[in-house]
């Protein structure tokens, strides 16, 4: 079946139009007719070389990994259905832009915009490791800013924690470049492997590239194994929470309560420190995908 703006999917979600497209799905946004709301109508698409007699159990398992986690900063999900041989998985509809996009349009992020970003990446994914779900696949394409809200997207390669990381094909799951050492080493996935990788994404996000460089997917993996990150130049004092989530060796990567006081610090002693508040209703905006806004924090 040939989908395409106007396309009824599964009787209740009208497709408006195509807003990206990843090596495991593609995404619309769609109307869900019956409720009369906008959501984000996920398309599942088999990985290069495989057959998509598994999209439905695969498309199943991911809404149901991400459905365990109730958080502000995790995408919700709201129904998994199979049209024809289609499956999709219906989430919310977030009104916002990958951090990729926003860091390549209009520069990096400040430290303490970068910091705000972590926090509440960071809340996903205690809220994902509480519910014994890792997510394996943090990268910046992953991380949705909105105006006053940070999401932390895609499970579609998350694992119950401890699960064997290497699936049948031998090839780790999940960006190259974002991925840490025990699990490019094809150990079991555990919640601090999203921990290196939050570190790796903030890494990006104020330093405008990947905290290792390579020529292809290999070299960056060699260089994670054996190699040691570009050194950060603009991360201030947002440089020792990157340094320590990235440490090679799982015992000593900062822990997730650890990262959380120091991402508060840096928030406390940077420039407007008067409006952070811990319990208070006003907090700093996230940076918005706009030149100005983006500017703002800094």
């Amino acid at each position: 079946m040939v989908h395409g703006p106007g396309t009824l999917v599964a009787g209740r979600y009208r497709l408006l139009e195509r807003i990206g497209r990843g090596g495991f799905g593609v995404v619309w946004r769609a109307r869900d007719e019956r409720l009369g709301r906008r959501v984000a109508a996920k398309q599942l698409l088999p990985p290069a070389g495989a057959g998509g007699s598994d999209l439905g159990e695969r498309g199943l398992r991911e809404a149901r990994f991400a459905a365990r986690v109730a958080h502000p900063s995790a995408v919700a999900v709201y129904d998994a259905a199979h049209d024809g041989d289609c499956s999709w998985i219906i989430m919310e509809l977030v009104p916002g832009r990958p951090l990729n996009a926003l860091v390549r349009e209009h520069g990096p992020l400040s430290p303490r915009q970068a910091a705000w970003v972590g926090l509440q990446v960071l809340g996903a994914l205690r809220a994902a490791h509480a519910a014994g779900v890792v997510h394996r696949d943090v990268k910046p394409g992953n991380v949705l800013i909105a105006r006053r809200r940070v999401v932390l997207a895609d499970f579609g390669i998350a694992a119950l924690a401890g699960e064997p990381a290497l699936p049948r094909s031998g090839v780790v799951p999940g960006a190259p470049a974002y991925t840490a050492p025990e699990r490019a080493r094809g150990e079991p996935a555990v919640p601090a492997s999203d921990l290196w990788s939050l570190g790796a994404t903030l890494f990006y996000a104020v330093e405008g590239h990947r905290p290792y460089l390579g020529p292809g997917p290999a070299a960056i993996v060699r260089a994670i194994l054996t190699g040691e990150p570009v050194p950060p130049c603009h991360a201030g004092p947002l440089a020792p929470v990157i340094t320590g989530l990235m440490r090679r060796e799982i015992d000593a990567r900062l822990t997730a309560p650890q990262a959380a006081v120091m991402l508060w610090r840096v928030l406390d002693r940077a420039p407007g420190r008067a409006a952070v508040s811990r319990t208070g209703a006003r907090r700093p905006r996230a940076p918005r995908p706009r030149g100005p806004e983006h500017r703002r924090m800094r």
